[in-house]
């Protein structure tokens, strides 16, 4: 959010300083094209347009207008203010007039009653009456309790032109593939439960931003997407352009995921080629897969439309590790933030998705390479590769998957698999049975360890606790939810508990001793009341 109000204020005059800044003359990192601290490069502009100094807490003329528009308590606009300099307003808004209610409490507690302003309204129509009234806001933070679908449309009309969204999406069982109609519905793509169905929600997410913004000629760009804990969050800027617009549809593409050996392969829906000084637009052509599997012979699974260009701008992503590095002891996750930065800037931006080690090791049924075992033989085959901050295991390369297996293929001929237990249909055996093509060297490299964990960064921490994740949604009138732990512990051994002496069963009646023909008398376990039995047929 800082590096974002010194990209939009700087060419306006504002120069944006934290704490601990105040010492120097650029007021954190700049881009050296930019730099106006030293006298030489650009002089200050004199009279009114002379450059400002924006700091925390201070409310700056001409300075970003924020809305967060599911504010609940106003924490997240508290924080805008005292930490982020360069803002002029900052609306917290919410439906529930007891959220109001304590946001108003917690501004005055707070002491940013000049920035904050608490707001008690739907958040979609808060933001049409903005675009109505051409007020739209310079950075617009999404933050729900699961899906943020019914506030994009309003959301990409709203934010001004190279304006902010910020999105966090929740609902990552169904963007994860675990339903994938729903899915659908709420973000106009089919999602898949594959390895790399983390990054996939990322990619949705992208699309359906994208997809709801071309609606009124405008796409976005995005600046950072990351995929941490139990959710993901995006954030991008939204442009207007109709010949960029045009472009839209060959940066969305169609997954084709296959159910046996998880080969997935991507099907862009346009493409773009260069016609004398402008491009032509038109429809890609396919598909890139049979009607089976290439390699074991199995089904097709077709998820997306995704987005399919890069997920993050790296020189903003340089930009915010930097302003890590000088200022330190900013934030206390300084150190979780400073690792997934890191492998961030290591992935492979135009490469999407990902398979993992542990899948690709278990579909042929053999040992798992070490990462940089793996790694290694990629590059000595002359592809790139990298990590992916969406999951410690993956490995993203521009390697066809014809490489990858041939790669497994050379290191179960190293580490032999049992082929007389494998089933002949099955995906292992399929893909064993194929002699390799490309002959493997798994000799460690020097450029197979990524920097990032060289430098023993932290990567991938483990969760906090026991159980972390979502909690129970709340309840209607403000009540508390129980835990999912409480609930667990509230209906365990409900029927290991009773006890069955078999008396239970007295309760119904015994249809043979109403037929006539039950022989066990007093010894039945069901009822023999409620009438003679029938006679017997002759």
């Amino acid at each position: 959010m800082t590096e974002f109000a010194r990209l939009q204020l700087q060419p306006k005059g504002i120069r944006v300083v934290l704490p601990g800044e105040e010492k120097t003359d650029t007021g954190g990192p700049q881009p050296p094209e930019n730099g106006n601290g030293d006298g030489d490069t650009a002089p200050a502009p004199d009279g009114p347009e002379a450059p400002r100094t924006a700091k925390p807490g201070e409310v700056c003329e001409g300075g970003l207008r924020v809305l967060e528009a599911l504010a609940a308590s106003g924490l997240r606009s508290i924080r805008f203010a005292k930490e982020v300099p360069g803002l002029r307003a900052v609306v917290a808004n919410d439906f529930s007039v007891r959220a109001v209610e304590l946001m108003n409490r917690n501004v005055a507690f707070n002491g940013v009653g000049d920035l904050v302003a608490p707001h008690m309204a739907d958040a979609r129509m808060l933001m049409y009456q903005c675009k109505a009234d051409r007020e739209p806001f310079d950075v617009i933070d999404l933050d729900p309790y699961g899906s943020p679908a019914p506030f994009l449309d309003a959301a990409v009309q709203a934010v001004s032109e190279g304006g902010l969204l910020c999105v966090t999406c929740t609902d990552m069982g169904v963007m994860a593939g675990n339903s994938a109609e729903t899915c659908y519905s709420k973000y106009g793509a089919v999602s898949l439960k594959g390895k790399f169905c983390h990054e996939m929600a990322l990619r949705i997410i992208l699309h359906s931003l994208d997809s709801r913004a071309n609606c009124y000629q405008r796409f976005i760009v995005p600046l950072l997407s990351i995929s941490a804990d139990f959710y993901i969050r995006v954030f991008v800027r939204v442009f207007t352009g109709q010949a960029k617009v045009k472009a839209s549809a060959s940066k969305q593409a169609l997954v084709y995921h296959c159910v046996g050996c998880g080969t997935h392969h991507l099907q862009r829906l346009g493409k773009v080629t260069s016609h004398g000084t402008g491009f032509k637009y038109g429809a890609a052509t396919g598909p890139p897969v049979g009607p089976t599997c290439e390699f074991c012979q199995q089904r097709h699974q077709l998820g997306g439309p995704m987005w399919a260009e890069p997920l993050h701008d790296p020189a903003f992503v340089e930009r915010v590790l930097a302003a890590l590095q000088s200022s330190p002891g900013r934030f206390q996750t300084e150190e979780r933030m400073q690792g997934m930065l890191s492998v961030v800037t290591e992935e492979l931006g135009d490469v999407p998705l990902y398979y993992t080690l542990d899948s690709l090791s278990s579909t042929i049924h053999c040992n798992t390479p070490s990462l940089l075992q793996f790694r290694s033989a990629l590059l000595h085959a002359g592809y790139r590769v990298s990590l992916s901050h969406a999951c410690k295991n993956a490995v993203k390369t521009d390697a066809p998957p014809a490489v990858l297996w041939d790669i497994m293929r050379c290191w179960a001929k190293i580490h032999p698999v049992k082929r007389e237990r494998l089933a002949e249909t099955s995906p292992a055996s399929r893909i064993l049975s194929v002699e390799p093509t490309l002959q493997a060297s798994f000799t460690l490299r020097d450029d197979a360890n990524p920097s990032s964990r060289k430098r023993g960064l932290k990567r991938f921490p483990e969760n906090p606790e026991a159980f972390w994740g979502p909690k129970a949604r709340a309840k209607a009138g403000g009540g508390i939810s129980p835990s999912l732990q409480e609930k667990r512990k509230r209906h365990q051994n409900k029927r290991t508990g009773r006890t069955d002496d078999g008396t239970s069963l007295k309760n119904f009646p015994c249809k043979r001793f109403k037929e006539g023909n039950c022989s066990l008398g007093t010894q039945c376990c069901y009822s023999h009341e409620g009438g003679a039995p029938a006679a017997p047929q002759p």
